[in-house]
């Protein structure tokens, strides 16, 4: 990662750029399929395995606002697919070409339209990872801003929660970090940000209201440069009264839950995920 993706991240200035360091497609699990659906108007693709599912998942998938697509995540969709969820991951917008808010739009409209298909709030679950975890809980907060209701559970990997780029982290990570080069997020938010504000809470979840909020399930690495968009995530929503589960793993990279392949810290990993989002669920 350090040779492959980090250093083509660290000399990324177009978005273009960072769409080639995040090319690659990485195996999905065995025993999930993937199909094309079309969600509160936004395409994108459902993953599912055999059996009924003990419940939904709404996957927001990472790259930074810019990057990535369903098909680059398969191999997080399908586990939790082989877990026994039907996830629906949507085909968002991409800055620059898309700024903000358009990722959060797209998101709440697969929000929506989840509910407006007949499943129970108690029964859906909404997760993402790196700036797709941003994005879930950003979704969320404009759920909640919206009177809808929340799901049972939010699972985010390495959320990108800050991008006004306050963490102590960003610095003191940035060697350490064997994916994201700490110098340059501030670079990735602009093209998002297109002069939004960055504190804005949508943008900026760290921000926001959690009162009220669903449990939420967050991992993050040690090492990690956006180590603190998740320690700080956990603290204030636990400020607000909200059940938290925060693991910090030694010696993990960014998003390893992508890596079960050869991690198989990854496949637990999402094993405990998987489990947390099935304890929530309301029959």
């Amino acid at each position: 990662m350090r040779l492959q993706v980090k250093r083509k991240l660290a000399k990324a200035r177009t978005a273009q750029d960072v769409r080639k360091a995040f090319g690659s497609v990485l195996p999905p699990p065995r025993g999930a399929s993937f199909s094309p659906g079309n969600v509160g108007g936004m395409a994108g693709e459902w993953a599912q395995a055999g059996g009924i599912a003990a419940g939904t998942l709404l996957y927001l998938h990472g790259g930074g606002y810019m990057a990535c697509s369903p098909k680059t995540h398969r191999a997080i969709t399908g586990s939790y697919a082989n877990q026994g969820l039907k996830v629906f991951t949507p085909d968002y917008r991409l800055a620059p070409e898309h700024p903000f808010p358009a990722a959060v739009d797209d998101g709440l409209a697969a929000y929506k339209g989840l509910l407006d298909s007949g499943i129970a709030p108690g029964a859906l679950s909404v997760g993402g990872d790196s700036a797709g975890g941003g994005l879930a809980l950003a979704v969320l907060l404009a759920a909640k801003q919206a009177g809808l209701p929340l799901p049972s559970s939010c699972l985010v990997f390495s959320p990108w929660t800050d991008l006004a780029i306050t963490g102590e982290t960003i610095k003191t990570n940035q060697r350490r970090d064997s994916m994201l080069a700490g110098n340059t997020m501030a670079d990735g938010a602009a093209f998002y940000l297109n002069g939004a504000d960055a504190k804005n809470p949508l943008a900026s979840p760290l921000y926001g209201n959690f009162a009220g909020f669903p449990p939420l399930f967050i991992t993050v690495g040690e090492a990690e440069v956006l180590r603190d968009d998740a320690t700080r995530l956990a603290a204030r929503a636990r400020a607000a009264g909200v059940e938290v589960s925060l693991t910090v793993a030694d010696n993990m990279p960014h998003v390893w839950q992508l890596f079960q392949f050869m991690l198989p810290e990854a496949r637990q990993a999402m094993d405990a995920a998987a489990a947390f989002a099935k304890s929530h669920f309301i029959a």
